[in-house]
């Protein structure tokens, strides 16, 4: 895999000295300091503080001190797997999550609020409800949207992000009948009498999309709602902001179009790209990359291209990802493969011969055995050792299918807060293995490394929420999901949502760790994450937040 080449100027950040309780490096060794020189935007030294003053001295340098007492120093953690403006876009939108609405009347009064609050005719747009969450335990009905507004749109976004609910206008605006065939790639769901129930999923989200809309078909979902370009800068600026919050230093977008990569360059002219972003590029956009001649990394240490988003099939939280037999919870629903195998191998076989790294969505056993085995095909025609493939979500590999991941290096990139959030409902769908759903365990047994990721905004991006999670496998309900051989200790969590991201998005040789020559990008926690209880990971606070050696976010 071609590495990123470092080319932004140069930091004109003081030289600092650092000092803490504990600072958790994460190189190699697992090492532990209590103080860190910075100069230039990078770590020039690590140890005790005399230590590193002593480097200081040899060195020339008035370091500032910089003492954060009892507070713990992890670095900036690497959220592989997110996607920002979508992210920002919802935070204009309704909060329907379980937070806010445990039932389908909560869920309407909330849109029903808002619907007064807008002026005549503004689409009512809401977010966050998990069927399986709700008291009803089932979807919402455009009858019950009908409540909402009749003489306006009105969405609401399953979790998932893969399709929600529409309300009548929306089918009448748009000329859907009972008799209106599905799309290919989606679905218009329909009752026992062939009635529209409202419910919509992934490319039959194309109608809401309008004319401007990313029309991507077979290539995966469609969830690109436009808005004007400055108030789609004003959300990714909020929502760089809320990740900062976490902790997070660097971001791996993951379903880059000309949409996205335009407000990314609009804000980095603008100077308000305060965390580093690595783009991967729709699968449809695969030929005019290739045109264009990007057949590696480029970019320089903020903003970055790398590599080409994929989908085989849809998710597991929504019930479109690709179950042949039919879900336990509906036997009438399948999911969708987004391509049949010989294409979607064709596309990861050129890809792959331009030196390219793939990163596919893919959930279930029929979808990830599609994935393994075009890459397994790709690298049998042009070998690669350090290909680094990835798979993303990765929720229900076969035992066999870890074993081939290993060999061909094939790398998961997990989101344990889906099975936070919604884990009981994977269960309740699929049955068994649905308690295998992000089976961590199993892939540090089998010598497997994977990374953890929010995919943001399907969850929000907390890291310590998601280490927890992976170290407990205890979901919002209370509830254990699998045997314990399927957690991970919180050291391999953390190095998870850290390097392992950091390699994952081909930066390890300056992100992820805090080591010599690498970036000072970090994290002052108000406790340490290794020897926090368990449960009590995601109760740490997150003090401040550090990239290129300069302070981005304190909290209130």
């Amino acid at each position: 895999m071609r590495k990123l080449a470092a080319f932004d100027r140069p930091s004109q950040s003081v030289t600092r000295l650092v000092t803490a309780r504990v600072i958790r490096t994460l190189d190699s060794g697992d090492s532990a300091a209590t103080a860190m020189l910075i100069d230039r935007g990078r770590v020039l030294a690590t140890g005790t503080r005399h230590e590193c003053a002593a480097v200081a001295e040899r060195s020339g340098l008035d370091a500032e001190h910089v003492d954060f007492g009892d507070a713990v120093i992890v670095p900036g953690f690497v959220d592989a797997h997110a996607h920002p403006l979508m992210y920002g876009q919802l935070m204009t939108w309704v909060d329907c999550g379980p937070a806010k609405a445990s039932s389908i009347p909560e869920i309407v009064a909330l849109l029903r609020a808002a619907a007064e609050r807008l002026p005549a005719g503004r689409p009512v747009r809401g977010y966050g409800y998990e069927h399986r969450n709700l008291a009803e335990q089932r979807h919402p009905t455009r009858f019950e949207l009908d409540a909402v507004a009749t003489d306006r749109e009105v969405y609401l976004m399953n979790a998932s992000g893969h399709g929600g609910v529409v309300n009548s206008f929306t089918f009448a605006k748009n000329g859907v009948t009972r008799d209106t065939p599905d799309p290919d790639g989606g679905e218009i769901f329909r009752d026992a009498e062939g009635e529209l129930t409202g419910e919509i999923s992934d490319a039959a989200c194309n109608m809401l999309t309008g004319v401007h809309g990313v029309k991507i078909g077979h290539h995966g979902p469609n969830f690109h709602l436009a808005d004007e370009p400055e108030e789609h800068l004003r959300q990714l600026d909020v929502a760089t902001q809320r990740f900062l919050a976490g902790g997070v230093t660097t971001i791996g977008d993951a379903q880059v179009s000309r949409r996205e990569f335009d407000m990314y360059l609009r804000l980095a002219e603008a100077g308000r790209l305060d965390v580093r972003v690595s783009m991967y590029l729709l699968s449809h956009l695969l030929d005019d990359a290739l045109e264009m001649g990007l057949v590696g990394q480029f970019g320089n240490a903020h903003l970055s291209f790398a590599g080409i988003k994929l989908y085989a099939d849809g998710t597991l939280g929504g019930w479109t990802a690709y179950f042949p037999d039919g879900y336990v919870g509906d036997p009438c629903r399948t999911g969708q493969l987004y391509h049949e195998p010989a294409d979607y191998a064709e596309l990861i076989r050129k890809a792959h011969a331009a030196g390219l790294q793939t990163a596919t969505h893919a959930q279930s056993p029929t979808a990830i055995e599609m994935v393994v085995s075009a890459i397994e095909a790709a690298l049998e025609e042009r070998p690669d050792a350090d290909a680094r493939h990835r798979i993303e979500h990765c929720g229900l590999p076969t035992p066999e299918q870890i074993r081939r991941m290993a060999a061909s290096g094939i790398r998961p990139v997990n989101q344990p807060q889906h099975y936070f959030n919604w884990g009981e409902g994977v269960e309740q769908a699929i049955g068994t293995p649905g308690e295998r759903f992000n089976p961590l365990g199993e892939f540090e047994a089998a010598g497997v490394p994977f990374t953890i990721s929010s995919d943001a905004p399907v969850a929000e991006p907390l890291p310590l929420e998601a280490i927890q999670t992976a170290a407990t496998r205890v979901t919002r309900r209370g509830h254990k999901l699998g045997a314990d051989d399927l957690r991970v200790s919180a050291s391999a969590a953390l190095r998870a949502h850290t390097i392992e991201g950091a390699v994952s998005l081909g930066r390890e040789d300056d992100l992820g760790s805090l080591e010599v020559g690498k970036y000072a990008d970090f994290a002052v926690l108000g406790d340490d994450p290794l020897t926090a209880a368990h449960e009590d990971i995601a109760k740490i606070a997150v003090l401040e937040t550090w990239v290129g050696g300069e302070r981005r976010h304190r909290a209130a």
